[in-house]
């Protein structure tokens, strides 16, 4: 487990929150607060020939409110955000710290320039793993276990309806223009899954299940997506990260103890046996960040774990079952008291 340097933490750290401040000032329109049911959200509003169109920003809290407070200082100076963002993924790369690869870095590239992660995409799989590394300041480990192949995107459905907005340009357009080809689903018309002729990449959408793996639709992504269940746990409050790619991408990915937790319920799930390749990398990527965040975020860990048990007899006898096999992670989780 080798730790970044602190230069490389706090540019990191500035990289994102820089980031954040060009998702803001990016988009035209009136800062609007809206209520719906429990929640209230940003839009910035504006008028479009004789309507008016509004532009999702972001869930409200504290952290959106002050960004909204400096919305005409952001838009003033986002040459010097983009020249200093360059920096700082200069001084990454130059600290070691892993780069999103060309493939990935421009489909990710492109998807947020639509939209994707400002509605609520969020990146899932070993993709989210990989952009652990600032988030947890260590370095990834070489290996199976950090390589990777598909994007997977996930979005609650409830949140895609209630936003009401849309990615601009349509994903399908986008993944046109990079040469990728819908793959057929069993269910004429509702495609989840678009893979890029000669290199192999595959992206695929994913949404929540409560029951039955069904095929949805994400009216905010405007896609389908498969769903499934134990998702919700995974892709609950979210955090932002930063792709290492050209001057940084602005995406979003699971809480990490999340996913570890995750991998644990996954790894014994797996219909192809709990002895095979996947359920082993599962088991490596959780067993990873449960030793990465036993000595800095313990208490963050032991939260999801507890939350994970607390759900059903299900839950934590897939749990279970894969803490047999990781003695050490095990040991790590019973020292946490949950």
């Amino acid at each position: 487990m080798i730790p970044l340097s602190s230069i490389a933490m706090s540019a990191y750290t500035d990289l994102v929150r820089l980031l954040k401040d060009d998702a803001l000032s990016g988009v035209e329109g009136k800062p609007t607060l809206k209520e719906r049911g429990d929640n209230a959200y940003w839009y910035a509003a504006r008028r479009v020939g004789t309507e008016m169109q509004f532009i999702y920003i972001g869930e409200d809290s504290d952290e959106t409110r002050a960004r909204i407070d400096r919305i005409e200082e952001l838009r003033a100076t986002a040459k010097e955000r983009q020249a200093e963002r360059s920096r700082l993924v200069r001084l990454l790369r130059a600290e070691g710290m892993t780069p999103t690869d060309r493939a990935t870095g421009s489909i990710l590239s492109a998807m947020a320039a639509a939209g994707t992660f400002r509605l609520g995409g969020t990146i899932v799989g070993t993709n989210a793993f990989r952009l652990y590394e600032g988030e947890l300041g260590v370095r990834l480990p070489l290996g199976g276990m950090a390589n990777t192949g598909d994007i997977d995107i996930a979005q609650f459905e409830k949140l895609s309806v209630a936003l009401q907005d849309q990615v601009d340009p349509g994903l399908a357009e986008t993944f046109s223009a990079l040469k990728f080809d819908p793959l057929p689903a069993i269910d004429q018309g509702r495609t989840w899954r678009w893979a890029q002729g000669g290199s192999g990449q595959l992206v695929e959408f994913l949404t929540p299940a409560f029951g039955d793996e069904t095929i949805r639709e994400l009216p905010a992504l405007g896609v389908n997506a498969q769903a499934l269940n134990y998702l919700n746990f995974l892709i609950a409050e979210p955090i932002h990260a930063a792709a290492i790619y050209r001057s940084g991408i602005l995406v979003q990915v699971p809480r990490p103890e999340r996913y570890a937790i995750h991998k644990l319920i996954i790894a014994d799930r797996r219909r192809d046996g709990a002895g095979s390749l996947k359920s082993a990398k599962d088991r490596e990527q959780a067993a990873f960040l449960i030793e990465a965040m036993a000595e800095d975020r313990p208490d963050d860990l032991a939260r999801a774990h507890a939350t994970a048990l607390e759900v059903g007899p299900r839950w934590r006898e897939h749990i279970g079952n894969s803490l047999t096999r990781m003695p050490q992670a095990k040991a790590i989780i019973d020292s946490l008291g949950t």
